[in-house]
């Protein structure tokens, strides 16, 4: 899907993973992720995978996701195949993107796919549009912004819901402060690039 397209058409994804990086060895452990078509939820996918070696204690404790639960998960290959299927062509979102699209390029890399769609991050939009927030964590952006939820983060396809619905505040924010009805993708990856102080100028000048 290119830039120009929706930004409220989009896969809002999350991995849960064995550490901070794949270039050290870490793999993805589950992927969690949210189908909007025009701001509404249309398809969910949510899967453990097995890395093929044990995870540490502290994951194990961070996520909720046992070497128990993942003995008989299929393997990281299978998942990504999959989850490769689901994504198609749409454009992507994360909270701090720049995490999972590491662990989504590497994955893919595994399989030999390449994605044709394009990121953007809820966390720096979240900075330049909430200013005020306490911090851009997604659970204070959850509690900030009065967003419904079960209390469960740390969980694949439950941040993936939480960052989905803050997606969608921030579209309502250019809407209601500067009249934006139907920002494009390319328009939300700008708003990122900017310094917070450029922002508003930027967006008034869109209008």
């Amino acid at each position: 899907m290119s830039t120009s397209a929706p930004a409220n058409t989009v896969i809002v994804l999350d991995f849960e993973t064995t550490g901070l990086s794949p270039n050290q060895g870490d793999r993805a452990i589950e992927i969690g992720a949210v189908m909007l078509e025009k701001g509404q939820p249309v398809a969910r996918f949510q899967e453990l995978m097995n890395p093929g070696f044990r995870i540490s204690r502290f994951i194990e404790d961070y996520t909720g996701i046992s070497n128990q639960m993942l003995k008989d998960a299929a393997p990281c290959e299978e998942v990504m195949t999959r989850f490769y299927d689901f994504i198609g062509g749409h454009n992507l979102v994360a909270h701090n993107a720049s995490f999972d699209q590491r662990f989504l390029d590497a994955e893919f890399a595994q399989i030999g796919c390449r994605y044709s769609g394009e990121f953007s991050c809820s966390m720096l939009l979240s900075r330049r549009l909430f200013p005020d927030a306490p911090n851009h964590k997604l659970g204070s952006l959850v509690a900030y912004k009065n967003i419904a939820n079960d209390g469960v983060f740390h969980r694949a396809l439950a941040d993936s819901e939480m960052t989905a619905k803050l997606w969608n505040c921030l579209l309502e924010e250019l809407q209601q402060s500067y009249q934006l009805q139907a920002p494009s993708f390319k328009l939300m990856q700008q708003i990122c690039s900017k310094s917070k102080a450029a922002v508003p100028k930027f967006l008034h000048a869109q209008n």
